[in-house]
């Protein structure tokens, strides 16, 4: 089985133009904690929750004015339509993330959550290893 069988294409995005102020309201509007950055079409980065409070709030940034492109995450792990979902979760382990944007040529496509994973595939056993993995400080041994 590929990620195309299970990934979202209704992805919302933002432009590195955007406010980080604008991008939680996204994340908020569509319950989630990560939007791709594009470009057009193509993948320049995501911004997190975590990106818009460690990097920018922490440092007393204010988001009505910050822009996303001065706190993204540039060139982010993602995976083509093609890659399997044992694929995908091995990267998700190796880079201890929890959605997967999907891109063909440079062009975003979509995005894979482990939840997506976990609820479409049935692979129960693969989707825990896999979160047991995210969730393991970077400093302990495997």
């Amino acid at each position: 089985m590929t990620i195309r069988e299970f990934m979202t294409t209704d992805v919302r995005t933002v432009d590195p133009q955007t406010t980080l102020a604008d991008a939680a309201r996204v994340m908020r509007d569509t319950d989630t904690g990560v939007v791709p950055v594009v470009n057009g079409a193509v993948l320049e980065g995501i911004i997190t929750d975590r990106d818009i409070v460690i990097r920018a709030i922490a440092d007393e940034a204010d988001p009505s004015s910050a822009l996303v492109q001065d706190y993204l995450t540039r060139n982010p792990t993602y995976a083509g339509p093609g890659t399997t979902i044992q694929e995908a979760a091995q990267l998700m382990q190796r880079d201890q993330i929890r959605r997967l944007p999907v891109v063909e040529g440079t062009e975003l496509i979509g995005i894979i959550s482990i939840g997506d994973l976990a609820v479409d595939t049935g692979q129960d056993r693969l989707v825990g290893d896999t979160l047991q993995d995210i969730s393991r400080p970077t400093d302990a041994a495997p």
